[in-house]
């Protein structure tokens, strides 16, 4: 895929090589979309009396996927009473988009998501998968393609951007443990990360000092490393990843 102009069409060649690529251009599409981070504490940990809390925002990014496909994501992060809602949209112009909402409520140093949803859309096709959490059952169920699965919830698992929110409550807290879980598709999924200490950074939004934050794989062919600024509640300005081969790389362009 090639950068692309409002007076220009793709290529039979092009079109080929989208649908061939579809999966990994998905996927690092929807990374650059939520920048899907980490935390989750166990579902019986006690919360935090005087826990800090993030605060509502909005941010703009520009991604390149592949060195050759520019995009744009929103997102942005409300509160109304004591229910969260977090937004995400990203797209490569008349070629793919990206959407996702998650809904939570933060209690102390504690995220709980209640809904979650991703819809992707590629060449004008596309899917949505939908999350349920029913922390009182401990169950969560995902529905994908027509299929629902309801999943046992042992410790506390995250929809994508929920888990974002927790790993920054996490940093904003001193309570970073790198132990997390993630529900997917069709199961709940351990899945680690790493602090790999500070750095200094800049980004069409300006200069930052971040700390970076590393999931670990365990497939070598795949990175991902996300930079956080605690300026700015550890919102991420930074994130780069590699998938079999296919690098996209996200920069935060503003931040309110």
């Amino acid at each position: 895929m090639s950068i692309l102009s409002t007076n220009k069409k793709l290529s039979v060649t092009d079109n080929r090589n989208l649908k061939h690529n579809k999966s990994k251009f998905l996927t690092a599409l929807n990374t650059g979309a939520s920048i899907a981070i980490i935390g989750a504490l166990s579902m019986t940990a006690p919360t935090l009396a005087n826990a800090k809390t993030i605060q509502p925002s909005s941010a703009d990014y520009s991604f390149t996927v592949e060195d050759k496909y520019k995009g744009t994501a929103n997102r942005t992060l409300k509160k109304s009473g004591n229910t969260w809602n977090y937004k995400v949209k990203a797209r490569v112009a008349g070629v793919a988009s990206a959407s996702q909402d998650s809904t939570f409520t933060i209690n102390g140093n504690n995220v709980s998501p209640t809904q979650a949803s991703t819809t992707y859309k590629l060449l004008g096709l596309g899917r949505t998968h939908k999350l349920s959490f029913n922390p009182s059952s401990k169950k969560v169920t995902s529905t994908y393609k027509g299929k629902t699965t309801t999943m046992d919830m042992a410790q506390q698992a995250f929809d994508d951007l929920s888990l974002e929110v927790q790993i920054r409550q996490d940093l904003l807290n001193g309570d970073f443990s790198g132990n997390y879980y993630m529900a997917k598709k069709n199961k709940v999924e351990k899945t680690p990360f790493k602090k790999f200490g500070n750095t200094k950074i800049t980004v069409p939004a300006g200069t930052f000092d971040t700390v970076r934050v590393d999931r670990i794989h365990d497939d070598n062919s795949r990175s991902t490393s996300f930079w956080l600024a605690p300026s700015l509640d550890y919102l991420p300005v930074k994130v780069s990843q590699v998938n079999d081969g296919k690098k996209m790389d996200l920069e935060l362009t503003k931040a309110n």
